[in-house]
């Protein structure tokens, strides 16, 4: 599917606001992900979605290496193709009225959807959001648009509290999604007993089952991230 950039900004060090023209129909859940052909590399890059409507969708990712990177220097107008609408995303419906909605980093944009999905489910969120220092703060503000209670964390205490996300727990919630580094899911994982939904980041190739090259172990045996994720129940991960 043939994509039309109308936005490509950086929006933090590092990281990127990719703004698409076109056909999103195959979306169908927040946590999905779309498989970006950067030309003059051979494999597709996994980016997660932001937010979509019926124009078009918003991309962000970090400029982590060559292929990222000459990402990053397209301008307006140029045409991508994408592989669209992949792999589960999460499921608003299945979870309490007040759900905490944890992310860290380039682990963020696609909970802006989904904060967006559980509001209109009627459901009653509440956000945390880390990151490593102040400069390096994104989307925060446009999650406070949408009206829901927003705690900020910096691992050095520049903004917000100082810490991890976890350090930053409320009491009132019943239910988690979380995107982010393994490292804070983990911790995440084990610092809140409330049910949830995990994504999960892995490399990929095809990003629709076929190479297996995303494959990870769950209590259920294994399972391909790209495919059967990249959000998985809490009790799937076997941590």
């Amino acid at each position: 599917m043939q994509y039309q950039i109308v936005e490509n900004a950086q929006i933090a060090p590092g990281v990127f606001l990719l703004d698409l023209a076109g056909d999103t129909s195959m979306v169908k859940a927040p946590g999905q992900f779309c498989q970006v052909q950067i030309p003059g590399f051979y494999l597709r890059r996994p980016i997660s979605l932001c937010d979509w409507d019926e124009n078009g969708m918003t991309l962000i990712y970090k400029a982590v290496g060559q292929g990222t990177d000459a990402l990053s220097r397209l301008e307006t107008g140029a045409v991508l193709d994408i592989l669209n609408g992949l792999g589960n995303g999460y499921d608003v419906a299945d979870c309490g009225a007040r759900p905490l909605v944890i992310g860290g980093g380039v682990g963020i944009p696609p909970l802006y959807a989904l904060t967006k999905a559980l509001l209109a489910a009627g459901k009653q969120p509440s956000v945390i959001l880390g990151f490593n220092r102040k400069e390096e703060i994104f989307l925060k503000d446009e999650f406070e648009e949408l009206g829901v209670p927003v705690t900020l964390t910096t691992v050095d205490g520049s903004a917000g509290i100082r810490g991890f996300v976890t350090d930053a727990l409320p009491d009132n919630y019943d239910s988690v999604f979380a995107c982010g580094p393994l490292p804070m899911l983990r911790a995440v994982y084990a610092k809140c007993p409330a049910p949830g939904q995990f994504s999960l980041e892995e490399r990929m190739a095809c990003g629709f089952g076929a190479c297996m090259g995303c494959t990870i172990q769950t209590n259920h045996g294994p399972r391909r991230v790209c495919k059967d994720g990249p959000v998985f129940r809490k009790e799937e991960l076997p941590w």
